[in-house]
């Protein structure tokens, strides 16, 4: 479902740049552009509404995995009140990261195709956001002796890459130890 009124929507998004950016003391301007053109390559990702932010503090958007990049978005998201299917409308980018993001996506899942046609054997793929989960899943839908599925639960949530009709056992999440120190 489109939001309903996209240029209300960008002036909320505006004003609550304003507010991080100026109280965040952080050194950064943006445009909000709403129905953005897409280049043809990334097709499945249509923003109805891009905020594309740039300045002297733009690599810190970029640290840690974009990490406030997506919290900035994932704050935006909350305000807007879109449910998760609906994400993906509102989408934050700095310093072409987005579409760098997309290119080393869809390198590794080239390399894993590579991996299990070799092996025989499934591939894992690191947690991700759903996004980054679906540009995998887009990147290997025309591959017609490999299978995709997403396994694990929020946080942890991956791409798996079986080769057609693998029927042993499935891969099961990581687990996470701590160690104590003495």
């Amino acid at each position: 479902m489109p939001i309903a009124d996209k240029i209300a929507a960008a002036q909320s998004i505006q004003g609550l740049l304003n507010i991080l950016l100026k109280h965040g003391g952080f050194r950064l301007k943006y445009r909000i552009t709403v129905d953005p053109p897409m280049p043809e390559e990334r097709d499945w990702e249509r923003p109805q509404i891009l905020v594309e932010l740039a300045g002297p503090d733009a690599p810190l958007l970029l640290e840690r995995n974009a990490e406030l990049l997506r919290s900035f978005e994932h704050v935006t998201q909350q305000m807007l009140r879109l449910m998760p299917d609906e994400h993906e409308k509102v989408s934050f980018d700095a310093m072409r990261y987005r579409a760098m993001r997309i290119e080393e996506l869809r390198a590794a899942a080239n390399v894993a195709a590579d991996r299990v046609r070799k092996s025989g054997m499934p591939y894992e793929f690191s947690p991700m956001t759903s996004r980054e989960r679906r540009i995998l899943h887009l990147a290997l839908r025309d591959q017609p002796d490999l299978l995709t599925e997403s396994a694990g639960e929020a946080g942890q949530r991956r791409v798996v890459l079986y080769p057609k009709g693998y029927s042993g056992a499935r891969p099961t999440a990581m687990r996470m130890h701590s160690r104590s120190r003495r």
